[in-house]
């Protein structure tokens, strides 16, 4: 278990965010490199990395209503980034944040796939 101890000398556990399958990391990699602007691909990668930090940075970004099967995975969260929606799940035992999804918000993203 990683854990990093903060200014005020609180030790804060830090979690792994990995790619739930390689062909989701694939998937992931195409739609954030079909995105034309860099100041948006930067903000979305930034967003997930955070999840290392935050894995449930709420609110603005609450558990999902009802959990989202995406590629045989569910995702039970989502972060927003800019016009994007970042869908993962998190285990909390193993400190993982497993990214799911990256979706542009539109009326087709909370759709099954």
């Amino acid at each position: 278990m990683s854990s990093k101890k903060s200014d005020k000398g609180k030790v804060s556990v830090v979690y792994k965010v990995v790619f739930a399958t390689e062909r989701i990391a694939e998937i992931f990699q195409s739609a954030l490199q079909s995105i034309s602007d860099k100041n948006t691909r930067a903000n979305i990668m930034d967003a997930v990395l955070a999840l290392g930090k935050n894995p449930r940075p709420f609110p603005p970004n609450p558990k999902l209503d009802v959990p989202l099967t995406i590629s045989s995975r569910l995702a039970q969260y989502r972060i927003r980034a800019g016009d994007y929606r970042v869908f993962y799940d998190v285990n909390d035992v193993l400190k993982k944040v497993y990214v799911i999804a990256l979706r542009l918000r539109n009326e087709k993203t909370y759709r099954k796939k």
